[in-house]
């Protein structure tokens, strides 16, 4: 994992939640990974396939053909995916969704609790077998949407790190 905070962590204000996603985003992430990407991809494997760009100007590598999403990799495996703003879950949930209509979605959704004193977002956790969402949110609506596997998305919430 990054030494980064987690989106939304250090000091600071948090900013206005993000503007509601565009109708017609097409961009979706399923718990086994987005089209031609999956969790437990290697980085040797998706560079073959040209699927892993290392050539661009962001916070470490990218995915070809998904702009919006950035990899979170461990032990050369893909763990983790951060979604932008107009990327979202196949139940509709994406960054500015109502906390409320998250817990409607997931019903089974597990509350996770930023440590006091930080400027953390607060979480929920959807999980399903070894994979989940993590939605990052400030109590009335999601910042931040983390899919992946599930014990690397609350060590990425317990211990603050993210993309970058």
């Amino acid at each position: 994992m990054t030494a980064a905070s987690i989106a939304g962590s250090g000091a600071g204000t948090p900013a206005a939640p993000p503007p509601a996603a565009p109708i017609g985003r097409t961009e979706v992430v399923g718990l086994n990974g987005l089209r031609n990407v999956e969790f437990g991809d290697t980085e040797d494997e998706l560079t073959r396939r040209g699927v892993l760009r290392t050539d661009v100007d962001a916070c470490g590598v990218a995915l070809a053909g998904h702009d919006t999403v950035s990899p979170i990799f461990v032990d050369d495996r893909l763990v983790l995916l951060w979604l932008d703003d107009t990327v979202g879950t196949p139940e509709g949930v994406i960054a500015g969704t109502p906390v409320p209509k998250v817990r409607d979605r997931y019903p089974a959704v597990r509350e996770l609790d930023a440590p006091q004193g930080t400027y953390r977002f607060d979480g929920l956790l959807a999980r399903r077998g070894d994979r989940a969402y993590l939605f990052l949110h400030d109590g009335e609506t999601v910042r931040k949407v983390i899919a992946g596997y599930a014990d690397w998305a609350e060590r990425a919430f317990d211990e603050g790190h993210g993309p970058c």
